[in-house]
């Protein structure tokens, strides 16, 4: 009889250690579920990044096939008119610095 009542003992400690790592020990249950945390982020950041590199090939193609779009960046980011335009500049009054007082 203590010979069984020592391996039931024993199976029932070990049973417990097996359940302590796997809800809290490494490579447990919490860790799965923060690595399927991290996976899930990342695929999201991938396709985001996957759709931002689509769009800059895409700037790229555009710029390298056409003068349209080299135009507009002139246009837009440095801020060149064509000879014969005329410029003209709209300031918002919320935007203005106030005149000091004559």
């Amino acid at each position: 009889m203590p010979i069984l009542r020592l391996a039931a003992v024993s199976l029932l400690l070990l049973a417990l250690a097996l359940q302590l790592r796997l809800h809290g020990g490494h490579g447990g249950r919490a860790d799965v579920e923060r690595l399927s945390a991290r996976v899930s982020s990342q695929r999201l950041e991938n396709v985001q990044l996957r759709k931002r590199n689509a769009a800059l090939a895409a700037d790229v193609a555009d710029l390298k096939t056409g003068t349209e779009a080299i135009e507009e960046r002139a246009r837009s980011e440095l801020g060149m008119i064509k000879p014969g335009e005329v410029f003209y500049q709209v300031i918002e009054l919320g935007t203005m610095a106030e005149a000091p007082a004559p």
